[in-house]
């Protein structure tokens, strides 16, 4: 059977944390290598969260071959035991790194994924025919071959809808302008003056959304007439919170025991066991001015909202390999051989089992998808995750089986184990987890707090 050629290039789809660390595995392999980057710049998921402090601290931030990549430039890696927001991350790593590799292309979004003339169907000389990736790019468009492919493109430009069921609620399309997902930019002005003294609906109940609540209770702070409510699926806000004082990543804790004291504080109003069903407009909330709310399934509603923020999650565009023989998970959409390992139906306890090239492996052959988009709707993924699941599927394209099955992943336990690990005594013996993001004790937020 005759072989992809071998001056084609190993494609890399994002240039966001993941994405780059296969460049520069790659590069460490000396293979050629291309990253497509739909963005204006590296990063460009990370800098749209840019305002937001990781739980991660900086000596799980920065990928082992990238940093050898970088020494030479004079780059000198930041303190180890601080924890960055989102555009530290970007400007003092990932876009020195984007720099330093030298084959990221920006503005070239990829819209699709074949064989080199072959669709899906065909069997005939498929492993040895080459990849051809359609592009959109400043130029027109393009077509590009490549070797093999390795999808990094994450999912934060794809975040889930407000409805239970998965789907946009009826108001949803019609009501977008009050509607944005992910955690507000306060410091913003434009964004500022859309919740200061407004009310403010936050859906979801992972860290995103208690990113949200976080932040906004700053605003909280300042002026009393803000608003804030937390609308949660779950029967009870309890199973949210996360492991506390248990979590081996004291900053994720640290958002957990923050997020309940707001709750307990009377600051946040929790809304539990609601499965929103609509978006209506009331009061002239229609398109413009006026209030609208949230509609649940029993019939509850949330009124006078004036914006909502959605955190229900991030999905996969799974549009770009309708030609490749990818074989996911029905329910987690992450590959199948993954999916046990990370379904949270499955886990409570957040620990995630080594894993690499093996579990990452599709059908078609030297085509990956990794980083948080191989985790499908599952949530809680690490860049410590990525970075190794990178280094086995590129010493895998090198021909290096036996460093492909050395899998060695740790990461940090969630202190969730059936439950969500939290007690009223956990808030206040560990006083020194429960601040916002920003460093502001969140008894300077929001008054009195469990410990008085």
């Amino acid at each position: 059977m005759p072989a992809i050629a071998t001056d084609l290039p190993v494609v890399v789809v994002g240039a966001g944390p993941t994405g780059l660390a296969a460049a520069a595995q790659l590069h460490a392999r000396g293979l050629p290598t291309i990253v497509l980057e739909a963005g204006d710049g590296p990063a460009a998921n990370v800098r749209s969260w840019g305002h937001v402090r990781l739980f991660s601290s900086w000596d799980q931030l920065v990928d082992e071959a990238a940093a050898k990549l970088l020494a030479p430039t004079g780059w000198t890696a930041p303190d180890g035991a601080v924890f960055p927001t989102g555009a530290e991350w970007a400007s003092s790593y990932l876009e020195p790194l984007a720099e330093a590799l030298g084959v990221v292309r920006t503005n070239h979004r990829v819209t699709a994924i074949s064989r080199q003339g072959l669709d899906v169907m065909t069997d005939a000389f498929r492993d040895a025919a080459p990849f051809v990736l359609y592009l959109e790019t400043p130029d027109g468009p393009q077509r590009l071959l490549a070797s093999a492919v390795i999808d990094a493109s994450g999912t934060v430009a794809t975040p889930n809808p407000l409805g239970a069921d998965g789907l946009a609620v009826p108001g949803e399309v019609t009501h977008a302008q009050r509607i944005t997902s992910g955690a507000p930019d306060i410091d913003d002005p434009a964004v500022r003056a859309l919740h200061l003294g407004q009310h403010t609906a936050v859906v979801g109940a992972g860290h995103t959304a208690m990113n949200a609540l976080l932040l906004l209770a700053r605003l909280r702070a300042e002026d009393p007439t803000t608003t804030i409510t937390w609308v949660i699926r779950r029967a009870d806000a309890a199973s949210t919170y996360g492991g506390g004082a248990d979590d081996q990543l004291a900053q994720r804790g640290a958002l957990g025991l923050a997020t309940k004291r707001l709750v307990d504080s009377g600051a946040v109003t929790a809304v539990t066991g609601f499965r929103t069903v609509e978006v209506a407009g009331v009061d002239g909330g229609c398109c413009g001015g006026g209030a609208i709310a949230l509609v649940a399934e029993d019939g509850r509603r949330v009124e006078a909202v004036d914006r909502i923020v959605t955190a229900t999650g991030y999905r996969p565009d799974l549009s770009l390999t309708s030609e490749l023989r990818v074989d996911l998970d029905p329910s987690t959409q992450a590959p199948r051989t993954l999916a046990p390992l990370i379904d949270p139906n499955v886990h409570s306890c957040g620990s995630v089992p080594p894993h690499g090239e093996a579990e990452l492996a599709h059908p078609e052959h030297r085509f990956y998808i990794a980083g948080m988009k191989s985790y499908g709707r599952a949530p809680t993924f690490l860049a410590l995750t990525g970075y190794e699941q990178v280094r086995s599927i590129v010493a895998m394209l090198a021909g290096d089986e036996a460093a492909a099955r050395e899998v060695q992943l740790v990461l940090p336990e969630t202190g969730v184990c059936g439950g969500s690990g939290i007690t009223e005594a956990d808030a206040c013996e560990a006083p020194e987890l429960a601040t916002l993001p920003s460093g502001l004790p969140l008894t300077a937020a929001v008054g009195e707090g469990c410990c008085g």
